[in-house]
């Protein structure tokens, strides 16, 4: 599949986007209808939906945080080791000047646009949105989380 600004590829993992995260969003939503159809038992049903919620929501953002979280560490990591190896010095400075979002974007151009947006990035201060459109040799990211 080709990959450029408009066709970024997405990664899902089967067990918990297809499997977990509905199931539990049908038992949030079988304890909230419960709990108003059922006047008996409805603070049982509505504890049951509120709790079946929170797993939902803490098991949606705990796993974005943790990946996120991992994934912005690597993307420094590989911008000073690609710095290092393309213009043979420290990226410190750059990356003092630079966002996370800006350093992020850089990562799709190749080596030669590399250094080209680097300096119109630290020189110019474009966006992260006007540097991924600045790439015309797109480097895709197959290992995104």
């Amino acid at each position: 599949m080709r990959q450029d600004y408009h066709h970024h590829y997405r990664r899902y993992y089967f067990p918990h986007h297809f499997v977990f995260l509905p199931l539990m969003g049908m038992l949030t939503s079988i304890g909230f209808f419960k709990a108003w159809q059922d006047p008996v038992y409805s603070l049982e049903w509505l504890l049951f939906g509120v709790l079946s919620f929170c797993i939902l929501y803490l098991a949606i953002m705990l796993r974005q945080h943790y990946a996120l979280g991992n994934q912005d560490r690597i993307v420094r990591l590989e911008f000073r080791l690609r710095y290092f190896e393309l213009l043979g010095e420290p990226s410190t400075s750059a990356e003092q000047k630079l966002s996370f979002k800006q350093i992020a974007a850089l990562r799709f151009a190749d080596d030669r646009e590399f250094i080209i947006l680097l300096a119109r990035a630290l020189n110019e201060n474009l966006s992260s949105k006007e540097i991924t459109k600045s790439i015309t040799n797109w480097q895709p990211d197959r290992m995104r989380l």
